[in-house]
């Protein structure tokens, strides 16, 4: 785009203007920002939610939403609160107060029991900061952690029972995960209360044996302090995992035997529907081999029900089991090529699947007892794949009858009301900017708009968007992969143009779809605007093209990834419009990896690469990650060694500009550490940016503007 330079005089005149244009400040100071609703929890009469808003924690009527200038809002509590839960009957709410966050969703907080009756409050254990409570199902107790132990807390009396003793920083956790269990199956609490709440339920973690983790903290210190925490890398010894009950009624403790089943992780706890049923997923280290088993309280003894075994591995990150009334289970599994539900009897036996097809269910979302139907998210549409797409729909609990329920291409999630009634559906697509709304669950007929963004696409065409178009890029070795262009507003077939590639590229992951945009694509626009293009391409490895699609990357992450990624790259410098000698990647994290190597191994297609806190060798990764789609160092050497982009170092020829926080927890410095001194002994020139006391995300105050500025800069002169 052309720049004027206008004189006083045409500025006090106001003849002349210039295009206004996308800035970084704008991207991170929240001028694009959506509105949507938050903290969104369906109350048991199915007519009512509750929300989080600036007044506190707030009640409205589905119906009523929808009526314009007839607000149904109630506020049950008013305050200023940072989350919140009913207890089951609803009476009671816990809110939470002065957060502070730990890992990725760790967080210690102040709580309190609000009784919405009497409009009284308890403090829970004093006012400390504490983790992860929970009411117990009839809500006259609440059991936490605090300093990894568990506790549990008499509402009546006010009386704190402590259930284990044992807990020490980083030695013995009881009820919390540890950090590659929190990172790496995605959540936190580890216990769980049986349906009469005589019971408490906890995962202990033994982590004396798991080798320690020292990151710096600088923060203006005369003398930097330390982050000291136990981190497993792929080929160490883990947390050792054990299984405890304990009886609220004798204050007593069983330890729980699962010798006799796969027991190297324990994924999952989860009491089922009779009080002395505790569900126990437990797997082998490789995550390829899955029990499901019952423990009886009563009784002491573990039932195992079923072996879920893969030949490469198993999602134990994303395992759902639902009880039904008469305690039969729902299951999904990859087991037919696509990720599906399955119906499960109590003993153990398959009763039928249920859902069927060549695509994949992507989100449950519940069971109706009354119609006996589920509720799911997928990449179906009326039976055909749409891998870039979601749909909602509902099924029959004998799999005969589907429903699709929402219509509008694009990506479409819901959140239910209590009984089925309603959701609220968010949707968005790569030309509309997210929409909520309120859907019967019937029919599917979108019964009104809740929250539209349409000032953001206004704000954006203001600024002079470009365009993002979906395709399919086929390569030279015949592989479709699923691809995106972003292009300026002035775009010109006739002229050449330079090219960044984004990618991420993960096992699973998926970039390329049908939603509207993100900060980066807000960054990626800007560069549109400065003479770019954007491509981005999901290779081989990445998700929702089914199992076989994804699992093709076993034992060897990085080689058709970036096979992928180089051949996509001579595909797009075919086109008329591309300047094929200035063709660039960027990727963050598992995308800094990747960008890494494609630019070493595709030295003749890249002319430069960001890797922004990039893994450069697997064998400084985490175990649960790692070895699920890797299996142990010891194992797979030449896997872990042929794709590290620390052995390929002389082979740079671009620009490259390495980038890492400090104190990532996460993917550690030492990656870019470790591939910095390989540059530097290989005689290769690269810049280099370390971002002080910033973890894997890089942001604070003015951190991300700056990063991004940087990168920006590093593009506009390197390629």
């Amino acid at each position: 785009m052309k720049k004027f330079i206008l004189s006083l005089a045409v500025l006090a005149m106001g003849a002349y203007s210039y295009a206004q244009q996308i800035t970084l400040e704008g991207i991170y100071g929240g001028k694009y920002r959506e509105s949507s609703l938050f903290g969104v929890n369906s109350l048991n009469d199915g007519e009512n939610y509750t929300i989080l808003t600036k007044d506190g924690l707030v009640k409205r009527s589905y119906e009523s939403t929808l009526k314009k200038g007839q607000s149904s809002d109630v506020v049950v509590v008013p305050g200023k609160f940072e989350g919140y839960e009913f207890s089951s009957d609803e009476r009671y709410v816990l809110l939470q107060t002065e957060t502070k966050g730990i890992y990725r969703h760790s967080f210690t907080a102040k709580f309190e029991v609000y009784d919405t009756q009497t409009k009284s409050k308890v403090v829970v254990f004093d006012g400390k900061k504490i983790q992860e409570p929970l009411f117990s199902p009839d809500a006259s107790k609440v059991a936490f952690a605090f300093e990894n132990n568990l506790y549990i807390q008499d509402l009546k009396t006010n009386k704190v029972t402590q259930v284990t003793t044992d807990g020490k920083k980083n030695n013995i956790i009881n009820g919390i995960n540890d950090w590659v269990y929190e990172e790496e199956f995605g959540f936190v609490r580890n216990f769980d209360w049986n349906a009469d709440g005589t019971s408490l339920a906890y995962v202990r973690f033994d982590e004396s044996k798991v080798k320690e983790i020292n990151i710096p903290i600088y923060h203006n210190n005369l003398y930097p302090q330390e982050l000291r925490y136990k981190y497993p890398k792929a080929g160490q010894d883990n947390s050792e995992v054990s299984l405890h009950v304990f009886d609220t009624k004798n204050n007593s403790t069983a330890n729980v035997n699962l010798d006799g089943v796969q027991n190297y992780y324990i994924p999952k706890i989860k009491f089922s529907s009779k009080a002395n049923l505790l569900t126990v997923v437990t797997s082998n280290r490789h995550q390829n081999n899955v029990d499901v088993s019952f423990y009886d309280i009563n009784t002491k003894k573990v039932n195992k029900l079923f072996t879920e075994t893969n030949k490469a591995w198993i999602e134990t990150d994303n395992l759902t089991v639902e009880f039904l009334a008469d305690n039969s289970f729902l299951w999904t599994s990859e087991r037919d090529g696509n990720n599906h539900i399955y119906h499960y009897a109590d003993n153990g036996k398959l009763i039928n699947q249920i859902t069927k097809g060549e695509w994949e269910v992507t989100n449950y979302y519940g069971y109706n007892p009354a119609n006996k139907t589920l509720y799911y998210q997928s990449n179906s549409n009326n039976g055909k794949r749409i891998s870039t797409e979601r749909q909602i729909s509902s099924v029959s609990l004998d799999g005969k009858k589907t429903t699709m329920l929402t219509k509008n291409n694009g990506t479409n999630s819901a959140a239910f009301s209590k009984n089925f009634t309603y959701f609220i559906n968010t949707f968005s697509s790569i030309t509309t900017p997210r929409t909520i709304s309120l859907v019967d669950s019937k029919s599917g007929k979108d019964l009104g708009v809740i929250v539209d963004n349409t000032s953001v696409k206004e704000k954006l065409n203001a600024d002079n968007i470009g365009t993002k178009e979906l395709f399919v890029l086929k390569t030279a070795a015949g592989n479709e992969l699923n691809a995106y262009v972003i292009k300026p507003k002035d775009f010109d077939a006739n002229k050449k143009y330079p090219v960044l590639m984004y990618q991420y590229s993960g096992p699973g992951s998926q970039n390329v779809n049908n939603s509207y945009f993100n900060s980066n694509d807000y960054w990626h626009m800007m560069l549109a605007q400065e003479g770019y293009i954007v491509f981005c391409v999901d290779g081989r490895g990445t998700g929702y093209k089914g199992e076989a699609f994804k699992k093709q990357t076993y034992l060897q992450l990085g080689k058709y990834e970036v096979e992928d990624q180089i051949a996509a790259a001579k595909e797009i410098g075919k086109l008329p419009y591309v300047d094929n000698s200035r063709i660039g990647i960027w990727g963050w994290s598992y995308g800094g990896f990747m960008a890494s190597n494609v630019l070493f191994k595709g030295n003749d297609v890249f002319k430069a690469a960001i890797a922004v806190a990039p893994v450069t060798n697997w064998r400084y990764y985490d175990t649960v990650y790692t070895e699920r789609f890797m299996r142990t160092p010891q194992e797979n050497a030449s896997g872990y060694d042929d794709n590290s982009p620390i052995n390929y170092a002389n082979d740079l020829k671009g620009n490259f500009l390495l980038i890492s926080g400090s104190a990532d927890d996460n993917v550690h410095a030492q990656n870019t550490y470790e591939l910095s001194e390989a540059l530097v002994q290989a005689n290769k020139d690269f810049d280099m940016a370390i971002y002080t006391d910033k973890d894997h995300g890089i942001y604070g105050g003015n951190t991300r503007v700056q990063l991004y500025r940087k990168m920006t800069n590093f593009i506009k002169k390197n390629l």
